[in-house]
């Protein structure tokens, strides 16, 4: 009879490899559609969209700066890297994914840099297919309206 201990380590090990891989191969996939991509803005020539942090950041790979992490301004998405309940984590998930999924869908993407946040990240205007990406996100209840004002909790 088989060591089920044995078995039991290689669901966990299989699942931690689930739970990082598919992000980095979602970000693969996400960065080969949407390469192409161009940032607007006196500042930002040339940037093209690496990939989606979470629910309101990008990153972005501009030729004269490397990779920089872009703040979707207009709307906020539940917080993924510190999230105070577990329905706080899943509802940023899903705001990710929904990001990721707008994005790779549409046809048309566009990000102008509207000057830098605290935490010297890019402050960025998208929209997809002509709709503005803040607007679309609260729109599916994915994100809530957000000003660059206090932040309310979302447990």
């Amino acid at each position: 009879m088989a060591d089920p201990t044995l078995y039991l380590r290689g669901v966990v090990v299989a699942g931690l490899v689930a739970f990082v891989g598919l992000p980095i191969g979602a970000d693969i996939v996400t960065t080969a559609r949407i390469g192409a991509m161009t940032v607007l803005g006196a500042k930002s020539p040339g940037c093209r969209l690496a990939g989606v942090t979470d629910g309101d950041t990008v990153r972005l790979y501009c030729a004269s700066r490397g990779l920089i992490s872009a703040r979707l301004i207009g709307f906020d998405t539940p917080e993924l890297f510190s999230a105070k309940c577990a329905s706080e984590f899943r509802d940023a998930l899903r705001a990710k994914w929904g990001l990721r999924w707008m994005l790779m869908t549409s046809q048309d993407v566009k990000f102008v840099r509207e000057g830098t946040d605290d935490y010297g990240r890019a402050l960025v205007f998208a929209s997809a297919d002509g709709v503005p990406v803040a607007r679309a996100m609260i729109e599916s209840g994915l994100a809530r309206p957000y000003d660059g004002g206090a932040r309310l909790g979302w447990c």
